[in-house]
């Protein structure tokens, strides 16, 4: 299956505490705790027909996005968000200096 991943939104459902995605009928989703000052992105999820087309990439970056809007601290429980992180400096000042210690370690 040939993705744009440009044709691809993301929204914030709000209500579920998750970004998703929809594709040809199957739901990807980011899914957070929100707190006063951070949000914990703890689980990241993409049906296998539509793995590897970064996707989850494109939620990640989204609630990236919205915790940098709202000055809210990052906590990556997620592995796959870990990763994300690991390889994109540019979110790096989003977490606290200990779980930015972790992320660099691995």
């Amino acid at each position: 299956m040939e993705l744009n991943l440009d044709a691809v939104a993301v929204t914030h459902n709000e209500g579920a505490h998750r970004f998703e995605a929809a594709v040809d009928g199957l739901r990807s989703l980011l899914a957070y705790r929100l707190f006063p000052d951070r949000i914990v992105l703890h689980h990241t999820e993409v049906p296998p027909p539509i793995e590897g087309h970064g996707i989850a990439a494109k939620l990640t970056r989204a609630a990236l996005d919205f915790a940098r809007a709202h000055h809210l601290r990052v906590v990556p429980v997620c592995p796959y968000v870990s990763r994300f992180l690991h390889r994109h400096r540019e979110y790096h000042d989003l977490l606290s200096s200990d779980d930015l210690q972790k992320i660099l370690s691995r």
